[in-house]
Order: structure tokens, then sequence, then C-alpha cells
């Protein structure tokens, strides 16, 4: 049966509307005390954007940003207000068909510049500091540990946002110098909260989270979860029947496109090159597998 192919957006262009930011994946504009904000299909990797785009991507990071918005109103308020385009105001209606399913009116925050990440497993720079140090971001673990390794319990570990690049991991008592002791308290209790209990949901759907970030920020006085939750972009998720610690993992991430760029004869130096269609296919078919399984539909 031919299905209707969706096309991959890689630019959008909302005229007559501010254009608040641009990311490497999504472009923000600006309504009144509103954010229109666009998930693109770009991926990048090794701190490029690629010129190749994947199939689905914007798609399922808004919708499955959208299923935990609404998964954790019991536990902490979000900027979202609507993602139905009817909804929108005027100026946007003419472009339906693009924002349809990849786009979300949110409430304009004012962002904490810290990116409060939670770790359950080993993995990433996190066994990178741990094999040199024994630590990650300062927090010590036990020794003997193996990569992928479940952590005893899991861990909060700050980093300063980077718009270009890397983030920074830094210790918990940089963060609390940088934004009050108060307010960091506040956002390593709430991380971890969150984490727990979206990590125990996705343990009865098969999927391990292994780790993820969050963003929040300020409406007026209200601490709310703001930018994307727990997606493929932000975290990492292990499929649970394949998981054998010691070394990395499988994944519904990008891991297929890390690996070509690895593959080739690539200084990670800007052109970032283009990828084969089957990488992109393949990209694509881990971000629709994560959310189906997550959320119990397919997009």
């Amino acid at each position: 049966m031919k299905t209707t192919e969706i096309p991959i957006v890689l630019e959008t262009d909302i005229r007559g509307v501010e254009r608040y930011a641009r990311g490497k994946v999504r472009d923000v504009y600006g309504i009144d005390d509103r954010l229109l904000i666009v998930a693109t299909d770009r991926i990048s990797a090794f701190d490029y954007i690629l010129p190749t785009g994947i199939p689905d991507k914007g798609r399922v990071l808004t919708q499955l940003s959208i299923f935990w918005f609404d998964f954790l109103r019991p536990v902490v308020p979000t900027h979202f207000l609507t993602a139905k385009v009817t909804e929108y105001p005027e100026p946007l209606r003419p472009y339906a068909d693009l924002l349809e399913g990849r786009s979300m009116l949110v409430k304009r925050a004012r962002m904490v510049e810290i990116e409060c990440v939670a770790r359950g497993y080993l993995s990433g720079s996190g066994w990178k500091e741990y094999r040199e140090q024994g630590t990650v971001c300062g927090v010590a673990l036990p020794g003997g540990l193996r990569e992928s390794d479940r952590l005893p319990e899991p861990i909060f570990t700050p980093a300063t946002k980077a718009q270009t690049g890397h983030d920074e991991n830094i210790s918990f008592e940089t963060m609390a110098s940088l934004i009050g002791a108060d307010l960091a308290g506040r956002l390593r209790n709430l991380t971890l909260e969150i984490y727990s209990r979206a990590a125990r949901y996705a343990e009865t759907k098969g999927i391990i989270i292994a780790d993820t970030k969050f963003e929040f920020g300020f409406v007026g006085n209200e601490l709310v979860l703001g930018d994307e939750v727990l997606t493929p972009d932000s975290s990492r998720f292990w499929p649970a029947d394949r998981y054998q610690p010691g070394g990395p993992q499988h994944s519904f991430d990008k891991q297929f496109v890390r690996d070509y760029l690895e593959s080739i004869d690539w200084d990670k130096q800007p052109p970032a090159p283009p990828l084969p269609e089957e990488v992109a296919a393949r990209t694509s078919e881990k971000y629709r597998q994560a959310y189906a399984v997550l959320t119990g539909h397919s997009l």
C-alpha cells in the first residue's frame, strides 16, 4: 500500500513573525508573550549540523515531548500551551501544513542557563570521567563499575548550556554559585524526581532511560519545565531486552549517524558530509520506534 510521503523540513521561513532563535534542530518564533517552537528534521553530530535531514525526526521530537508534558503534569508545570494549529494566532495559519505535527505554542519563559542532567547509568562523558577520576561531575561513585552499568541510585550532574559546541559539565557547587543555592537545590530535586518517574514508566515499556537532560525557566514566579523533554535527542534510550553492561549499548537515537561518520575519512571539521539514504532511513526508523514503544501509538 502506498503511503503519503512526509516532506523533510530543514529550514523554516515564517514571514511577518519575529524569528526569536535558531538552534541546531529547532526554529523559534516570538508572538506576543508566546513562542512558537518548530522542530525541523535537522540532525547534528560532533557539534555540526549535517546537510541531510532525518525523515519524521521533528515530528517525533515534538509529539514525544507533548506526551511527556502531559505525563509529568502531576509533578511539574510546563511551558506548553497547545499543538493544535487551529488554535494558533492568525499570522501562523497560512503555514498550517508546515507546522502540523512538528510545532507547539508555548509560554515565554526566563530560562535558567543550566542543563539539568540526570544519570541512572554510566555512559558517555560520565563514563570517560569515571575512568579517569572515579567521579561523574564531582560525584564520587563506587569502584569497579563498567561502562553502561546501572548506578546505585540516579545522580544529578548539571552542565552549562552551550549555543555551539559541547555543554560543559560542572559540579553542583558551581551550579549553586551561578544561580543560587535555593534554586539549585530545587532543580536538582525536581530533575531526579522527573527522571525517576519517567524511567519507571519506560521500564514497563521495555526501554531503559540511561540519562536525560531537562531545561527549566520561570513564567512570572512559577518554575516550569520547558524545551524538549525525554526525546531521543535529549536522552539515551536503550532497549531493555538487549541491555548488556560492559560496553556501548544498542539505542533508539542517532548512533547510526555517529557510527557512519566515524567510519569515513571525515576530520570532524566543516563542512559536514551528507548521509547515505540508508543511514538516514535507519535513524528515522529508530526515532519512530522509540515514539511508538513509549506512547503506544504510531506516529
